[in-house]
């Protein structure tokens, strides 16, 4: 049974560190709403939209992964500000009730009120900036997940997040060559950023599965859409080499999980890992949604703005029931 668990545990980090690779720039998925903004009916939470009475679901519980523009093992600075950035925001909301997962992807460049942590940690005011920048305040560690972890909250009403993970940029190689390489169709001409990957059938290794999956500028139409295709192609080819790995050497994944762990953080101990991947490890993905927006060109980089009626929308089916 030992054996068992501590299996079921490193397939689910690997099944998360997947999620960070191919929603690394976010799947959009647009979904319309005619509802208006709601209400607070008091202490318990109840919010009121078109009359109807909404109050918190209790069957829910939210996993958020982060994936920062970071390289090297994930150490404390010795400052409140950090130079990483989440780059990748993914809710992972288990419903505890059907016994299915949604996946909800947020734009790094979404515009959010924050948290500015001082020397010690406190919370010293607030800031207006893209989502990405929540992380940089804090030491790059917890405080700095808790920090995004607050500014999400307050971004979307009604939402708990009950456990974090982030994990950097070196991770990916480690994952990639871990299954054997990953066989992918490129398209694109990536001789300006990555001259080793060629047009046609290639099997990414190390650093070329991290410009595939990351890179925008100097790819082809430099848009984000073409790079969310990219990734989509990535995890067709990957589940394909993480299955054929598995048949293979069910050992290997033991050890793929302990060379990523100096590229993370979380708040979840080795026991309470083995407890969720106990609780959710038969749970079947739902549907991946992303809110709906619109994008700006600012003074220097592009912000996301977003649909306010989305926004609610959201809120409603993913973390409300509705009074009878």
């Amino acid at each position: 049974m030992k054996k068992k668990k501590s299996k079921k545990l490193v397939y689910l980090g690997l099944i998360l560190l997947l999620a960070l690779l191919m929603l690394y720039c976010g799947l959009r998925i647009f979904m319309p709403s005619d509802s208006t903004e709601p209400a607070q009916s008091g202490a318990d939470k109840t919010i009121t939209v078109d009359g109807a009475s909404y109050f918190p679901r209790q069957d829910v519980t939210v996993f958020m992964l982060l994936g920062i523009d970071n390289h090297g093992e994930m150490k404390a600075v010795d400052y409140h500000r950090n130079d990483g950035d989440a780059d990748m925001v993914a809710l992972f909301i288990f419903d505890e009730t059907d016994k299915t997962y949604t996946v909800l992807t947020i734009n790094r460049d979404t515009m959010v009120t924050m948290p500015v942590l001082g020397t010690f940690g406190q919370q010293a005011g607030t800031a207006y900036g893209q989502l990405a920048l929540a992380y940089t305040y804090g030491s790059g560690m917890e405080d700095s997940c808790e920090n995004v972890k607050a500014t999400l909250q307050s971004f979307i009403p009604g939402l708990t997040v009950d456990h974090y993970m982030a994990m950097n940029m070196n991770a990916i190689s480690i994952v990639n060559d871990a299954v054997g390489g990953v066989t992918v169709k490129v398209t694109e001409d990536f001789s300006a950023v990555d001259p080793s990957i060629p047009t046609g059938t290639v099997t990414l290794k190390g650093q070329q599965a991290v410009s595939f999956v990351q890179t925008r500028k100097d790819v082809g139409n430099q848009l984000n859409l073409s790079r969310m295709e990219r990734q989509k192609v990535y995890m067709e080819g990957f589940a394909k080499s993480l299955s054929a790995k598995m048949d293979s050497d069910s050992s290997f994944v033991l050890s793929a999980y302990e060379d990523i762990s100096p590229y993370m953080v979380t708040d979840c101990s080795a026991t309470a890992m083995g407890s969720l991947a106990d609780q959710y490890a038969d749970y079947t993905l739902k549907e991946i949604v992303s809110l709906d927006g619109e994008n700006r060109l600012g003074d220097e980089y592009y912000e996301f703005y977003a649909d306010e009626t989305a926004l609610l929308e959201l809120r409603l089916r993913l973390f409300y029931v509705k009074k009878a």
